[in-house]
């Protein structure tokens, strides 16, 4: 978005100019899905799709906050002195939130804010923008009043919202990737110890493809709760006679022979998923640094079987956009990314294949589905930032 666009819409609701301007980016994962509540790894990276906001102080004493994606709801005004009220199902919640978190290290805040939000990001695609929103309030909030939160204390915030505060059992992959993004690299984090490493992504000649389905993910509304479940539930009699912590402390091996602990058809797949999955992220790391991008691919699509089969978070629309992708020619993978249930799929696309493979998936989703698809190349993008 333009930035004086955002500070001519800024003007337009609060009669003042805008003093400084911000952008938090969304989020893909590469590989690596419902690994981060169990203890594994995951490989995502920020994108330049994202969440805009242009910032003024003011004397009410309160947060005024709007959002253009929600002309409808007006300014919505939260007192200072009253941070600390239950979440109402808004849009605001997750800015509320932060403020709320924020304002318990520090002196209570006294000096009001005008908040004009925009994202680009497709409501409810699974491309994080929740946690793109958490993360912007968290580096607004830090400039405006002077704190010294560090990033990472900024990314363990915004999962104590979602969590707590919001009420989703997330882990702390949007998070993390959003708060660490980096142009032009990947994010490879093991969950269980919150150590990273920044991989620089060289795709060669090929792109990310982001293939939305335009069905709306809510996810606190999904099955995602229920899934964590499962696993927790898998966990618990692997631990009656296993000395672990968390699913991703097992190799597949080790968990072939741990199965029988469990001795339940639906949570053996979850957890496998859960196991299987940490593996092969950590694998796929390893084969993008070596530049073997073929053995990338297949370990993407590998993740996009055990997402459908052993984890069943895809449905219809996913499954559509992700089986005909790879039939392309110029497709290495393809999967579903997010939580699932709707949202996004990515494909791993040769530049001179983009077209094609757009019209191709296209055709058959509209086909199979009855109304289309959308299409982005993403773009890999750094983390939070004040842009004036």
């Amino acid at each position: 978005m333009d930035v004086e666009e955002l500070k001519t819409k800024f003007e337009a609701v609060f009669g003042q100019p805008a003093s400084a301007t911000y952008f938090a980016p969304g989020r893909i994962n590469l590989i690596g899905e419902h690994t981060d509540y169990n203890g594994g790894h995951v490989f995502p990276c920020a994108i330049s799709l994202g969440t805009y906001a242009a910032v003024a102080q003011n004397d009410a004493g309160a947060l005024r906050l709007y959002s253009g994606n929600f002309d409808q709801v007006g300014i919505v005004e939260v007192a200072l002195s009253d941070l600390a009220t239950p979440a109402d199902k808004k849009w605001t919640d997750y800015f509320k939130g932060m403020a709320q978190l924020l304002q318990k290290n520090y002196p209570a805040f006294t000096q009001g804010l005008d908040v004009y939000i925009f994202g680009n990001l497709p409501n409810g695609a699974g491309l994080s923008s929740s946690a793109s929103l958490e993360l912007l309030a968290g580096t607004i909030l830090k400039d405006q009043y002077g704190l010294k939160e560090s990033m990472l204390d900024l990314i363990k915030l915004g999962q104590k919202v979602e969590n707590g505060y919001i009420g989703v059992n997330s882990g702390i992959m949007d998070q993390f990737a959003i708060g660490m993004g980096k142009a032009n690299h990947a994010t490879l984090l093991d969950t269980n110890t919150l150590e990273y490493e920044s991989v620089p992504l060289d795709l060669q000649d090929n792109v990310i493809l982001i293939m939305n389905t335009n069905k709306r993910r809510e996810l606190a509304d999904s099955k995602y709760n229920e899934r964590r479940s499962e696993c927790e539930e898998a966990l618990r009699r692997l631990q009656t006679k296993l000395d672990i912590k968390t699913l991703g402390d097992l190799n597949e091996d080790q968990f072939d022979q741990a199965s029988y602990l469990i001795y339940d058809g639906t949570l053996i797949r979850r957890a496998r998923h859960a196991v299987f999955e940490n593996q092969r992220t950590i694998k796929a790391a390893a084969q993008l640094k070596a530049g073997d991008l073929v053995g990338f691919g297949h370990l993407v699509s590998a993740s996009g079987v055990s997402l459908a089969y052993d984890y069943e978070v895809t449905g219809v629309e996913l499954d559509t956009l992700v089986k005909e992708a790879v039939k392309q020619p110029g497709v290495l993978g393809a999967r579903m990314t997010g939580a699932g249930f709707g949202g996004c799929a990515i494909a791993l696309v040769a530049k001179d294949h983009v077209d094609a493979v757009k019209a191709a998936v296209g055709a058959k989703y509209q086909e199979t589905i009855g109304y289309a698809p959308s299409f982005y190349v993403a773009e890999i993008a750094d983390g939070p930032k004040r842009l004036d």
